[in-house]
This record gives structure tokens, C-alpha cells and sequence, in this order.
């Protein structure tokens, strides 16, 4: 048998409301029942002394009892003309006795009055509720003085209680009607509310809501992509851990602007976009991102949800697949030469000329060796070793010899643990293929690389070229993301010297640039080395340029 499902949390919300507007309007009539009735009945007791005291002060009424015969006969008009015109329900005057004179229904004149008249007998006008012939009533009894201030007879006025009821009922059921009206309203009202929440809430309960936001905490700092979420004004909104690291953001980025969080520029540009941004390269201080963005739009811009990936690694293994394809390709191209020059070998034996054939092998023999002799001598690093013999034969390919400087010391052990070889081929790596594309065509078009220890306990690398140089101009933009001499490719421009200035600032180095002896641009790295005091505070980035 299936449960019924619980009441969502706007069915809840509306019956509490309903009730409590309920409650409240029922409370309010109630109060304004018990206010009205006791104003009624304190009106109807100051009613009742007027008429009383105004009979008691009548000449007419003292000449009445005092003239001698039946004071009914000239009182009991009189009384029943000061009931009508005052409002109140009976008016008896009686002697000092209680022997009534006057009352409404003339078979009760001449008994005696129900009540109390002992206070009136001293001379104190005073009321009561009392029940007397015309059932409960307000009452108020007050004395009929004399000569010499002598009380002569009693005057009694009073409204009967049925009367006051009535009155009170007509002020609450006009209460009542407006308490309907506020009842109505109010649900109304608390109907219109809810259904909104209905639809903001999908109709799910307290429960279920509950259970989704745990769910949603769950799944937002479970996930290892980052997530922002930016509001109409693109102040962040909502961020997950995975975003937090890989923008380098604390605790207090939520509520910030996007302009105030120190982004990149090409960052914070593609955040505050109004367009879709799909698969955008981005570069942090240590990070390669992809960013997406995606406009929240519901009949006006409600915000953004940005998503970011981390490409740091995939980027840097990319950029060694790169190095292998060129390795390859120099591989190859060197294994056409070689059997260019077995052939060539061959052919000079097969020709009887057996010393110019062992004189020509030597020849290539040596000058193969002596690069190879040379980095091998000089960095015992076997990465950056491999690295050298590649980028020399890729170079040679496009028709620039890579040389080696005669100061190029790296011993095996020198590089410290905390300074990743991924990084030294990612900076070593773009200099020398940015190097050898600048070089290209120049006239003996040169690559220089130096790679040594410096004297304040720094890894220093440089890369010079014989090539056009690069305009001061462009000093400052050379390292942005995007910034490139080259034509754009299907995979873009511009992102080589981008993460060769990551990985620097990512080590606590310095990069320059300058000019080259020979025309040409001189890139400078400096990269602290494991126990090295430097002589200066490392900065992230160095750039210099000379003409």
C-alpha cells in the first residue's frame, strides 16, 4: 500500500497561515465583543445617572411628593415621557421606603422596589446590576432631597442588559463582517504567496528540500571542476573548493565583484562577458583553465554559471608530445641523411676510392659526435640533455644551428626536487622553438643556449636568437596569453611564452628580456636553487627590453 506523500512546504506554510490569520481575526473579535460590551454597559450606566439625577433635580418631582395626595398621578407621566426621551428602559421614583410611585407596567406601581436603596438612604448616588421585574438590568438609584437637605424619595433609571447585549451584538457582528472580510483577504493573499513558493519549490516538502540542499552541498564540493556562479551584477554568488584553488581565491570571495578578485585581465574578461564564452584557454598565476560561460536568462539577465577545467597538466604533457613529435621528425629526418650519406659511402668503395670514402664518413662522423660530446660533457641532467640533442636536431632541420655556450655547467644532483624537469622543458622548450622561429631566414641564423649555475645560487637559462628582435613596444604584451608574430592556427597563437612566465613565477623566478648581441631577442630565466639565498627577493615576472 503506497503512503501518501507529505504536504509540500507551500501547502504547509498556507495552512498555518490560514490558521493563524484564522486565530488572529477570531482573537480580535472576541476582544472587540468584550471591549464593546463593557464600553456598553459603562455608557448605559451614564445614561442612567443622567436620567436619574435630572429626575431627582426636578422641582416638579419635589412638589410632586411633598404637595400632599397621590404623587402618582403627576409622576407616573412624567417618568414615562423622561423614559422615552432619555433612551433608558424604566424610570421609578419610590418613598424613602422602597414603595414604588411610577413604573413602566402600571400593576407594579405601589409594591416595593426590587434592589438595593440603602446608599441612595444615605445620601450616595450609586449602581448595580440587578435582576427586578423587567429582568437583569444597569441601575442607578439616587436620592430625592427636601427641605434642609432631608431625603424625601428615591429615583431609579436603568437600561436592561438585554438591551446592552444587543447593542454590543450590533458592533460585533460589524466586527464579525470586517474579521470575514480580513479572513478572506488574508487567504487570499496567503494563497497567491504560496502558490508562487509552489512554483519556486517544485512542490517538494521541507524534507525533500532539505535532503536536495544536502545533496547539492555534497555535490558541489565533491566535484574537481570549478564551478562560479555570478549574479545579475556579477558579484559572486556561489563557488565550489574546485573553483576556489583553481583560481587561487579564499574564503571571502563570495560576494565580491569579479573586476575585485585579481584575476588576469582575459580572465575577468571572459567573466564579465555578456556572450557564451565555450572552451576558452585561460591562464592563472599557476594554472592553465578552460572556461565555459553560460548566461542565466529568464525574460532578463539573471546571472552567469561559469565552469572551469583544469588543463595545467593536460598542457604540459601536450606540450612533451609536442617535443616527442619533433624528436621523431628530427629522428627521421636524420635517418634520411644518414642513408643519404651510407650511399654516398657505398658508392665511393664501390668506385675503388676507399680513403675518400673512410676520410668522408669521419668527417660526419665528427661533427655529429661533437654536439653530442658537448651537451653531454657540460649538463648531466638527462632531461634537460635530451631536451638539447632534440631542439639541435630540430633546428637543424629549419636551417639554424643551436649552439651550446661554453659556460653551460649542469651537474647531475643540482636540480632540486621542488623544481619539476615538466617545468624546466616547458620553459627551456618554448625559448628554443620560439628561438628557432625567429631565427629562421636570418643570416647565419643561430640559436644560443646557455644553461648554468649562477653565483647567487640561481639556475640561470638563456635563449638568444639572430633573428629581427622584438619591438620594446611589445615588451610588455610579449608574455600575455593570445600576443604572437606568427599567423594563428586552428589551435591559436600565443600561448608558449604565456606558460614559460607561469612556470617561472610557479618555481619563484624571474624572467627577462632583452636584446641580443647579434640583433636578435636574449630571454633570461633565473630559478632559485634548493638551499639558495638569493640576493634579492625573487620576483614573478621581469621584463626588460633594450633597443
Amino acid at each position: 500500500m503506497r503512503l501518501p506523500r507529505p504536504r509540500s512546504l507551500a501547502g504547509q506554510l498556507f495552512a498555518m497561515q490560514a490558521v493563524l490569520v484564522a486565530v488572529v481575526v477570531a482573537g480580535c473579535a472576541l476582544f472587540t465583543y468584550l471591549s464593546d460590551r463593557g464600553q456598553a454597559e459603562t455608557a448605559a450606566r451614564r445614561q442612567a445617572t443622567a436620567a436619574a439625577t435630572a429626575v431627582a433635580d426636578s422641582a416638579s418631582v419635589r412638589e410632586a411628593i411633598t404637595g400632599g395626595g397621590s404623587p402618582t398621578v403627576s409622576l407616573q407621566p412624567y417618568a414615562r415621557a423622561v423614559q422615552r426621551h432619555t433612551g433608558v428602559d424604566f424610570v421609578t421614583i419610590m418613598d424613602t421606603d422602597g414603595i414604588r410611585w411610577t413604573h413602566p407596567k402600571k400593576d407594579r406601581i405601589g409594591e416595593r422596589f426590587l434592589g438595593h436603596i440603602g446608599p441612595a438612604l444615605k445620601g450616595r448616588t450609586f449602581s448595580e446590576t440587578y435582576t427586578g421585574t423587567l429582568g437583569p438590568s444597569v441601575r442607578v438609584v439616587t436620592p430625592v432631597y427636601g427641605g434642609e437637605h432631608r431625603v424625601i424619595g428615591l429615583v431609579s433609571a436603568g437600561i436592561t442588559v438585554d438591551e446592552i447585549t444587543e447593542q454590543a451584538r450590533g458592533q460585533v457582528l460589524a466586527v464579525a463582517g470586517v474579521a470575514i472580510a480580513a479572513l478572506v483577504l488574508g487567504g487570499i493573499g496567503t494563497y497567491v504567496i504560496n502558490a508562487r513558493l509552489r512554483r519556486h519549490t517544485h512542490g517538494m516538502n521541507a524534507t525533500e528540500l532539505s535532503r536536495m540542499h544536502a545533496y547539492h552541498q555534497a555535490a558541489l564540493h565533491a566535484v574537481r571542476e570549478g564551478l562560479v556562479m555570478l549574479d545579475a551584477q556579477r558579484r559572486v554568488a556561489l563557488i565550489n573548493d574546485g573553483a576556489r584553488e583553481l583560481l587561487g581565491l579564499g574564503e571571502t570571495a563570495v560576494g565580491r565583484g569579479v573586476a575585485d578578485l585579481g584575476l588576469p585581465a582575459p580572465l575577468t574578461g571572459a567573466l564579465l562577458s555578456a556572450e557564451p564564452r565555450v572552451d576558452e584557454v585561460h591562464l592563472t598565476a599557476d594554472r592553465v583553465v578552460v572556461v565555459n560561460t553560460s548566461p542565466v536568462t529568464s525574460g532578463e539577465r539573471r546571472g552567469t554559471v561559469v565552469t572551469l577545467r583544469d588543463h595545467t597538466e593536460l598542457q604540459s604533457v601536450m606540450g612533451e608530445l609536442d617535443s616527442e613529435r619533433g624528436f621523431t621528425q628530427a629522428l627521421r629526418s636524420q635517418a634520411h641523411e644518414a642513408a643519404n650519406r651510407l650511399h654516398t659511402v657505398v658508392s665511393l668503395i664501390e668506385l675503388g676510392r676507399a680513403d675518400e670514402a673512410v676520410e668522408f664518413a669521419t668527417a660526419e662522423l665528427e661533427l655529429a659526435q661533437a654536439l653530442t660530446d658537448q651537451v653531454v660533457g657540460a649538463v648531466s641532467e638527462p632531461v634537460l640533455a635530451a631536451l638539447l640533442l632534440g631542439k639541435a636536431a630540430q633546428a637543424n632541420e629549419h636551417g639554424v644551428e643551436l649552439v651550446v655556450s661554453g659556460d653551460t655547467r649542469i651537474d647531475d644532483g643540482l636540480l632540486p626536487r621542488t623544481l619539476p624537469a615538466r617545468d624546466l622543458v616547458t620553459v627551456l622548450g618554448n625559448l628554443i622553438d620560439n628561438a628557432v622561429d625567429a631565427a629562421q631566414g636570418s643570416p647565419r641564423a643561430r640559436v644560443t643556449v646557455t644553461a648554468r649555475a649562477d653565483a647567487d645560487g640561481c639556475l640561470l637559462l638563456r635563449v638568444t636568437d639572430t633573428g629581427p628582435g622584438i619591438d620594446p613596444e611589445h615588451a610588455d604584451a610579449v608574455f600575455e596569453r593570445g600576443w604572437s608574430t606568427k599567423p594563428a592556427g586552428p589551435g591559436g597563437r600565443g600561448l608558449g611564452l604565456a606558460l614559460v612566465r607561469q612556470a617561472v613565477a610557479r618555481g619563484g623566478g624571474t624572467l627577462e628580456l632583452a636584446g641580443a648581441p647579434d640583433g636578435g631577442a636574449a630571454f633570461t630565466v633565473r630559478l632559485p636553487l634548493a638551499g639558495a639565498v638569493p640576493t634579492q627577493r625573487p620576483r614573478s615576472l621581469r621584463k626588460e627590453a633594450t633597443a
